[in-house]
Formats: structure tokens, C-alpha cells, sequence
């Protein structure tokens, strides 16, 4: 179960003034699921209107409702497909994004298996890479200056696109290492679902393992 309280820890750090995504990386899809575009850029370097999109996006995940829309689920799974992602994530995570082979991967992965039964309109895959330094907490519950771990993730979200290179809201996405008792948990992932009803079951099977 996810603890609602740690998700909005983490979206207190989403904003323009105190914001913890370091990069963000993604790619285009045309109606066929063919990569119609990229980019990889330094968070920073956005403009301010820029940065408020994307935050919108990233946040979409955490802030969502836990365990209804934001649910946690073990990963790698079982297969080996799902091992290889887990593996990359770990990569790109590590590597801030800076390594747009493995980028090209999962946009593939995305693209081929995951976008299969969304043929009806173009969409819009963004990775976003953040930090957070998880403040330790005294018995009484109140926060010290003291840094306890420094929280590395990454943010995934998929997105319809309304127009040319103009993403929607996000329909399906994921927070990875999962945010287990206000730390990393490398063992867990929290997939995001727009419409829990409809799940995106190509993403989480073909693409996450799941």
C-alpha cells in the first residue's frame, strides 16, 4: 500500500520555486506508434511557462489518488523483458537521463509493444529526472535541517497529444524506485492510471512486466 503522506512529500518539492526534476527526456509517437521526434534537455534550461507544463505532467503521478489511480506493484517481474527495463531505469536514473541510447530503447519498447492498442492518436512519452533530500524526522514527528538519504527518481508519463508536440494530461505513467516509508525501493514501482477502469494493459504488460 502506498502512504498517501509520502507522495505529497514529494509533490511539495514539484514546483517552480523549489523544484527537484534535474532533466527531462522524451519522444514524440505518431498514430502508428513511429517515434516522430525527440529532445533531452536540462529542467532548467525550460522557460518558466515551460517548466509549469511539465511540472503539471510530473506531478500528475504522485498527487494522484493513492491506491485507486496510483498503485504499487513489484518489480522487475518475472520475465525477462521486465528484468532489462528495470535494469535500464536503474541506468538512466543513475545517469540523470544522460544517455539517450538507452532513451531510444525505451522509446521503442514504448512505441512497439506498449502503443499497440493505442493506434487512434498520437502521443507523448516524457521521463522526467528528479532528487529529493529526505529530511530527517524526530520522535515528535518534526523535521530536522539533517539530510536522511537522498531520494533519486525517475517519472514516466504518457500523454495524448492535443495538438503538434502538445501533450494532454497524463493518461498512464509510473514513479520509479517506488517511495516506500520515505525511501527508495528499488524492489517496487507505482503505475499511475488515468482511468482505472480502462487500464493501459499493453504498457503494463508488454512494456513494464506486470
Amino acid at each position: 500500500m502506498i502512504n498517501r503522506e509520502d507522495m505529497l512529500e514529494l509533490t511539495r518539492r514539484m514546483t517552480v520555486k523549489r523544484n527537484c526534476f534535474t532533466r527531462v527526456a522524451g519522444a514524440y509517437f505518431d498514430e502508428e506508434g513511429f517515434v516522430d521526434g525527440t529532445f533531452n534537455i536540462h529542467f532548467l534550461k525550460l522557460s518558466p511557462g515551460e517548466q509549469i507544463r511539465n511540472l503539471a505532467l510530473a506531478k500528475e503521478v504522485p498527487f494522484s489518488a493513492t491506491n485507486e489511480k496510483l498503485k504499487e506493484y513489484s518489480f522487475p517481474g518475472k520475465n525477462a523483458e521486465s528484468v532489462e527495463l528495470a535494469k535500464l531505469l536503474t541506468v538512466l536514473n543513475s545517469c540523470d537521463l544522460k544517455n539517450d541510447a538507452m532513451l531510444d530503447v525505451i522509446y521503442e519498447l514504448v512505441g512497439e509493444r506498449g502503443l499497440a492498442g493505442l493506434s487512434d492518436e498520437g502521443r507523448a512519452f516524457f521521463l522526467f529526472h528528479g532528487s529529493y533530500d529526505v529530511p530527517v524526522k524526530a520522535a515528535d514527528k518534526e523535521r530536522l535541517w539533517e539530510s536522511e538519504e537522498v531520494y533519486s527518481f525517475l517519472i514516466g508519463v504518457l500523454c495524448p497529444l492535443e495538438e503538434e508536440y502538445e501533450p494532454g494530461k497524463p493518461e498512464w505513467g509510473f514513479l520509479y524506485p517506488a517511495f516506500t516509508d520515505r525511501s527508495s525501493d528499488p524492489a517496487h514501482i507505482a503505475v499511475y492510471e488515468a482511468d482505472p477502469a480502462r487500464p493501459h494493459e499493453d504498457m503494463m504488460r508488454e512494456v513494464l512486466g506486470i
